[in-house]
């Protein structure tokens, strides 16, 4: 179990819940869900029960936890994280989310931000003042605690939404400082991979953005590996490095994330869910099926329209 290593100091609490009032004012309204706000990048999410399963493929994203508690699972890795902890997605990933601490009166709250790898890459070339550290792997998400510089951008950005003739103007500089205080936290190195040509982090993305877009295909590993100029056998190791999981087990959560979201949206029964995504066997597409998502196709569609 993956979690951020130590408590927040009790300045970071402080202006955490500071940010839980703009957010709750903004949000108050809306009811539950992630919203989007008049900032482009930004969203801002509300949920007043503890929920169950909420998957999706994550693009890279920054993820301050304002008030509450969740748990994401990347593959069989369970990351937790509480108020004024975050966490970052780097690359793209199919997560799943438990929320775990939230009630109508106070309820879970969050702040997203959706990350820009060219914003970062000039950041980079602005402060780079040392040797480029080796091309090591790093997993493409991580938990840490958020210092009080890193709340102050988030408490300043939430704060445009109430002045919007003043957002074209700050709200890029706003996130430009948060981008650079990511780069000079304890993972800047991660967030440093996002941007850097040729990181293996970035050499996987562009393997996981051709997994996207084939993901009904058979998955040749040779044909990968040579797309990003590794062997084989360093394409496999990398790729587990970053998202944690093999190529194969990758699409299969990308297969199955499309099969609900045909059968959710589109009303497609999960036979042709199986095929449109590429399984050759109905009986095996309901066994893995179930074993992430912790139903069958049916009742599992079922649960997610009364809920």
């Amino acid at each position: 179990m993956m979690t951020a290593a130590k408590l927040s100091p009790n300045r970071a609490m402080s202006r955490c819940q500071e940010l839980a009032v703009l957010v709750t004012q903004q949000t108050d309204k809306q009811g539950n869900g992630a919203h989007k706000t008049a900032i482009p990048q930004l969203a801002l999410v509300r949920e007043s029960t503890v929920s169950t399963n909420m998957s999706g493929l994550v693009e890279p994203t920054f993820a301050l936890m304002v008030q509450g508690k969740k748990e994401t699972l990347l593959g069989e890795e369970i990351y937790q994280y509480s108020a004024a902890q975050y966490l970052v997605v780097s690359v793209d990933l199919p997560l799943r989310a438990f929320i775990v601490e939230a009630t109508p009166n106070k309820p879970y709250l969050g702040f997203k931000l959706s990350l820009d790898p060219s914003q970062i890459c000039d950041i980079i070339g602005q402060i780079q003042t040392s040797p480029a550290q080796p091309k090591i792997s790093r997993r493409g998400l991580f938990v840490s605690d958020a210092d009080v510089s890193l709340i102050d951008c988030a408490i300043r950005l939430t704060q445009l939404l109430d002045t919007p003739q003043d957002i074209s103007f700050l709200a890029p500089m706003i996130i430009r400082e948060m981008y650079y205080r990511l780069l000079s936290g304890e993972q800047s190195e991660a967030i440093r991979q996002i941007a850097t040509t040729g990181s293996s982090m970035q050499r996987v993305a562009a393997v996981i953005k051709r997994l996207k877009a084939e993901f009904a295909n058979s998955l040749r590993i040779n044909e990968l590996a040579e797309q990003i100029n590794m062997s084989p056998a360093s394409f496999y190791r990398h790729f587990k490095e970053v998202t944690s999981m093999s190529p194969l087990q990758y699409q299969k959560q990308l297969r199955l994330l499309e099969a609900r979201r045909l059968m959710l949206a589109e009303n497609a029964d999960a036979t042709q869910a199986a095929y449109q995504v590429g399984y050759e066997s109905t009986s095996q597409f309901s066994r893995e099926y179930s074993r992430m998502f912790g139903a069958p196709p049916i009742q599992d569609i079922e649960r997610l329209r009364s809920a």
